[in-house]
Parts: structure tokens; sequence; C-alpha cells
């Protein structure tokens, strides 16, 4: 008798365990999804995603993340791009009257040589009235990210910046 009772227990316990199992697979699957998706990753973000839901049908926070990252995939790359862009640490970074084209060369070659290739900023300048052209920037800045000299760039040209999918396009204020 004592031995049928465990063995009913634990079979319980077992099935129990199995049925939470393809639950927790599935919000883990989520989380990971969540995570690429703030790293910038649509396409492993839907992958997680995909998975979560074949784990759990049943998923609806991993049905209307995966629906989102289809509309909103630029914007997470791009975003993506920005952030690693602006992660990179900038060592030094020098300028004496310099146009914003030049400028935004050097931040690029500086961006690229620090990240070893890994981030190669793309720089559109859209300045169909040449406001931007004629301006002149010089600075002298040590051991800044990238964002925050491309916004030292930026406030003192009079431009603004905007992350697209495939490149940062610059245009006046």
């Amino acid at each position: 008798m004592k031995k049928s009772i465990v063995l009913v227990v634990s079979s319980i316990l077992s099935t129990g365990a199995f049925a939470q199992a393809p639950a927790s697979s599935s919000a883990s699957l989520y989380q990971q999804g969540q995570a690429a998706e703030k790293a910038g990753d649509p396409v492993a973000a839907q992958k997680y995603y995909e998975g979560s839901l074949k784990a759990d049908p049943n998923n609806a926070n991993a049905r209307y993340s995966l629906g989102q990252i289809k509309i909103n995939a630029p914007k997470i790359a791009a975003k993506g791009r920005e952030e690693k862009f602006g992660a990179v640490m900038v060592p030094v970074f020098q300028l004496n009257e310099a146009s914003l084209q030049e400028a935004l060369d050097a931040l690029g070659s500086i961006v690229e040589k620090e990240s070893k290739d890994e981030v190669a900023p793309n720089f559109i300048i859209e300045d169909p009235k040449q406001l931007l052209a004629e301006r002149k920037l010089s600075l002298n800045l040590k051991g800044m990210p990238a964002k925050a000299v491309m916004k030292y760039l930026m406030d003192q040209s009079g431009a603004k910046a905007r992350y697209d999918e495939h490149a940062v396009v610059v245009t006046a204020k």
C-alpha cells in the first residue's frame, strides 16, 4: 500500500513538472526575445518569440511581441545600431575649423578603429540649402562615448541626427 501511494504521488508530481516545462520554456524564450529586442536585434527576437509560441501557443505576450517585431523591425535595428555606435569610447577628438563633413568623417574613422571594425557608421548630410556646409567646428574632447561627441557636433553645427536603418542622417535644425 505504501509503495502504491508513493508511486501515485511521484507520478502526479512528475506529470506536474512536465506540464510546467513548456510554460517555463516558453517564458524563458520570451524573456530572451525581450533581451534581443532591447539589444536591437529584431531577427533574434523574432526567433525567440516564435520558439516561445511553439512551446506555448497560448502565450499572449509572445504573440503580441512577435506582431510588434514584424511592424517595428527597422526601428528596433536602427536603435540597436545607435546604441552600438554610442557605446564606442573615443579617446581623443580634436578639430580646428573643420567642416561638418570633415568632422563626421573623422568621427566615423575613430569609431571604426576603436570598435575594431564592428561599428562602421554611414553618415549622410541632407543639406539642400547649404546651411551646414558653411559652419566651421572646433572641438577638443577626451575620453568620451561617440554618442556624446556626436551631440557636441550636432550642437555646434546647428544640426540634428536621425539614426535610420542604414545610415545616420544629419539635417539642419
